[in-house]
């Protein structure tokens, strides 16, 4: 079906749009962009949707967002995206800000039973019945003109997120409202909490078996391909590819031919960067102990999977009582830091990645749980 389509391409529309949208209880938010040889995602449009028709923003023809930003930080106003952590970014990048409330869809999908993690497509099948078709989605966003279909594609979007909503939110109990806008600002709050790249090597595969000093090599080789990714706008594997910081930091070569040997690292690294890499492997692995890492803590023996499964139980039996798809209950992470909080005997302590409205709901049960005789 047509839409009533909206181009906003003038600093001064999107300004008096604004204004305007400042007066509604909602707003649809989308945005297309393109994120292939780059680090950051490069918007090529924004949609927004009042209920009644799409405006599509161009992006590369404002220069001022400040009109925009204050929207999205507007209390009075719930900014409605679906499965948003990547629009997140290209509106933190491009404005400056990010929405609150936040109303994310595929959350409200969970919140009501109705599956976990459904994409926009299958959503929108679900609830109006309209099959949107998936042809534009990975087309060329920063193209001008877009094509009619891309055009269409995008315009629709809006629309259709706009009246998802409007089916979905009536749906849900006061308290399940409360709890969904609360998850959308813990997405905002982690976008904005502040970034220490020289945590990153604790998520390392296999960063357990490495000793302090190698945990040294490997936290300055993570450290320095963020900073490079971010500073070349270049995808993290593009600097150095994942699978071989690990060995780099294991092995911690000494030239380049040794550099070259390493698993799956490319040519192209070893020519632009291998002296960097080799002088950062140098220096790092040769700080004092007392600058070294803790040991990073092993993974969980497989006599633990009993008490996991209990656990998860907990979850299960609350989102069955409350209608709620279980796997919005307790993510495998915060499980295991609960466990390894007093493994194997005891006693155990909530993390602190249990919080809000599941540690009040679930957090006494879960403890209960643990001090069952197995």
């Amino acid at each position: 079906m047509p839409f009533d389509i909206q181009w906003i391409t003038t600093d001064a529309q999107l300004a008096a749009y604004c204004q305007q949208w400042q007066a509604l209880p909602f707003v649809a938010l989308d945005t297309e962009f393109v994120r292939v040889d780059t680090f950051y995602p490069q918007a090529g449009l924004l949609q927004v949707g009042d209920g009644t028709q799409a405006f599509l923003i161009d992006p590369l023809e404002i220069r001022d967002w400040g009109p925009f930003a204050a929207l999205l930080e507007d209390p009075a106003v719930y900014k409605v995206l679906h499965a948003c952590s990547e629009d997140l970014e290209v509106l933190l990048r491009l404005t400056g800000a990010l929405p609150a409330p936040l109303f994310d869809t595929q959350l409200a999908a969970a919140y009501l039973g109705m599956g976990h993690s459904m994409g926009y497509s299958r959503l929108v099948l679900a609830v109006l019945g309209i099959e949107v078709p998936k042809e534009e989605t990975r087309s060329d966003w920063l193209q001008r003109p877009l094509t009619e279909l891309q055009e269409r594609y995008a315009a629709a979007d809006a629309v259709h997120l706009a009246e998802v909503y409007r089916e979905l939110a009536p749906r849900l109990s006061e308290e399940k409202q409360a709890a969904l806008l609360e998850d959308g600002a813990d997405l905002v709050a982690n976008l904005c909490r502040e970034f220490d790249p020289y945590e990153l090597y604790r998520e390392a595969k296999l960063g357990w078996k490495l000793s302090r000093q190698q945990l040294a090599v490997l936290r300055e080789l993570y450290a320095w391909r963020e900073l490079q990714a971010r500073e070349r706008d270049q995808p993290r594997n593009r600097i150095v590819r994942e699978h071989c910081l690990w060995p780099l930091a294991k092995f911690q070569p000494t030239d380049r031919n040794a550099l070259s040997r390493i698993e799956d690292m490319h040519p192209r690294t070893v020519r632009q960067d291998g002296e960097t890499l080799l002088r950062l492997i140098a220096e790092a692995g040769s700080v004092a102990p007392d600058h070294w890492p803790e040991p990073l803590p092993p993974p969980l023996p497989p006599e633990a999977s009993t008490l996991l499964k209990r656990l998860r139980a907990v979850g299960q039996a609350h989102a069955e009582r409350l209608g709620m798809s279980p796997e919005l209950m307790l993510r495998k992470k915060v499980l295991e830091s609960l466990l390894r909080s007093g493994y194997p005997d005891g006693p155990y302590q909530l993390p602190d990645s249990l919080k809000g409205w599941r540690r009040r709901l679930m957090g006494d049960d879960l403890l209960a749980t643990l001090e069952e005789p197995v």
